[in-house]
């Protein structure tokens, strides 16, 4: 029996799409993501090219880290655009270069892709900023991979802590974040209602003392994007948490289990996971396009590159002289500007596409824990506590792309923040948690360890029981 024609969909531009303007978009972030969208009942073809086959939602992605949210929840399937642009095909590739002259995009497997218009948008990578150790021992978190490391580190370095409690020796675990944004500040304020809420019952040989948390900023405040009074919820709330703040001290070096601050002081820390910035990836250095701060590729006010009339840049990789704020919202805002100047090119409205880009804020949000969280709308509209958070939610979730998403997310999060421990199981998130390894590398690093059992020495299995002050 013949599918009714409801359940048809288009897979194809048109009969006449092959004669289409090809562009191509490079990198399937926010920026990528929904130019494509915008792009979806314009007369082209697109091709999008990233090096994974899946969109990630990043500012859920400390919840990924801790445990909170499956890696699934905040990624999509890059090739599922097509089912709302169906004139969109899917790349996966690096690029390794782009030939202006011929307008082709080079990628690392040694293809290429044929442009008409071209956008650059893949993004940013994380932000050493030259700190020795850093790029060694700290951890980023701006990847789902690299959120699920932390996340699998977590667990290893706490099911160690339960074996050196078994050999009659009883270890802290320290955590520092680096970095007093958002990101900062998040994954600070999950960690401590994990500690809070779900440590002592899952790890119950382990005092819920044992993790410790610090917050390290350069500046002297938290959330320095935000209004006074937010930040200062936002430290209350922290401390409030146990999460130790330190503020006004940059770090100087990351070691194994240390970070040694601009003071001179050293902090123990066995896991230091580093949220303090971003900056464009040193591969884009060959693609031959101008470059500013941070690597940013130079715009004009259309976003049109410098010295290019069919090449575009959007997202965190866009720089010039009003470089916007990496973030969220204003690399979606880029991409549908950029699609709309594409699309007035195709249909002959040049005037149109020389409209220059301008950035509508919508407003500023951060969740500091259960029941805590700071929005700052557009009108003067401030928020904060469980208010706060309820728009938090609200907002995050309908950011998603996927309707699967969407859903899950919501039900994760409701059940993760609003029940007690009377009501709702301790059950995070884990995966391959090797506390083989913790424990090995704990053993092996112990002469370059500024702290623990045996640190500066050879380990040794200790004898009798004795704590570490």
């Amino acid at each position: 029996m013949p599918l009714l024609p409801a359940f048809y969909r288009k897979t194809v531009p048109a009969k006449d799409g092959a004669s289409w303007p090809h562009v191509v978009i490079v990198g399937g972030g926010f920026a990528g993501a929904h130019l494509v969208l915008a792009l979806r009942d314009v007369r082209v073809r697109v091709t999008l090219i990233d090096r994974n086959v899946y969109k990630t939602f990043q500012p859920l992605l400390y919840q990924v880290a801790t445990a909170g949210l499956n890696s699934g929840d905040v990624t999509m399937f890059l090739r599922g655009l097509s089912l709302h642009a169906p004139n969109m095909r899917f790349r996966q590739g690096e690029v390794t270069g782009v030939d202006t002259d011929e307008q082709v995009v080079k990628l690392s497997d040694g293809g290429s892709v044929r442009y008409d218009h071209l956008v650059l948008a893949s993004g940013a990578t994380t932000n050493y900023f030259g700190t020795p150790g850093a790029e060694e021992f700290a951890m980023p978190m701006y990847t789902r991979s690299q959120a699920l490391e932390i996340r699998e580190r977590i667990f290893a370095e706490l099911e160690r802590a339960t074996q050196l409690k078994e050999m009659s020796f009883t270890d802290r675990l320290a955590i520092s974040i680096v970095g007093g944004g958002p990101t900062g500040v998040e994954i600070a304020g999950a960690l401590a209602d994990f500690r809070i809420s779900e440590l002592d019952v899952l790890y119950p040989e382990v005092d819920p003392g044992t993790l410790e948390i610090s917050l390290i900023q350069r500046g002297d405040e938290l959330l320095k994007a935000f209004e006074p009074q937010h930040r200062e919820y936002a430290a209350r709330e922290l401390e409030k948490r146990g999460v130790r703040l330190r503020l006004g001290q940059g770090v100087e070096e990351v070691g194994y289990d240390f970070v040694r601050l601009a003071d001179g002081s050293y902090v123990e820390s066995d896991i230091t996971i580093w949220a303090a910035g971003v900056s464009v990836s040193t591969s884009v250095n060959a693609w031959g396009f101008p470059q500013g701060r941070g690597g940013r590729i130079d715009v004009d006010p259309t976003l049109r590159v410098k010295g290019f009339d069919n090449v575009w840049a959007a997202g965190d990789i866009a720089g010039g002289d009003n470089p916007q704020p990496q973030l969220a919202q204003p690399a979606v805002q880029m991409g549908q500007h950029v699609a709309r100047a594409i699309r007035a090119l195709v249909e002959g409205d040049e005037a149109a596409a020389e409209k220059p880009f301008k950035y509508n804020d919508l407003g500023a949000m951060a969740t500091i824990g259960r029941r805590a969280a700071i929005a700052e709308l557009p009108g003067g509209v401030n928020l904060q506590g469980s208010i706060g958070w309820l728009a938090w939610l609200g907002v995050h979730v309908s950011k998603l792309l996927g309707t699967r998403n969407r859903r899950s997310v919501a039900a994760n999060l409701l059940y993760l923040y609003n029940g007690t421990g009377m009501s709702r199981v301790p059950n995070p998130v884990v995966g391959d948690v090797d506390s083989f390894e913790a424990r090995r590398a704990f053993r092996e690093n112990a002469p370059i360890r500024r702290f623990g059992y045996q640190a500066g020495k050879r380990f040794k299995d200790p004898g009798k029981p004795r704590t570490r002050r």
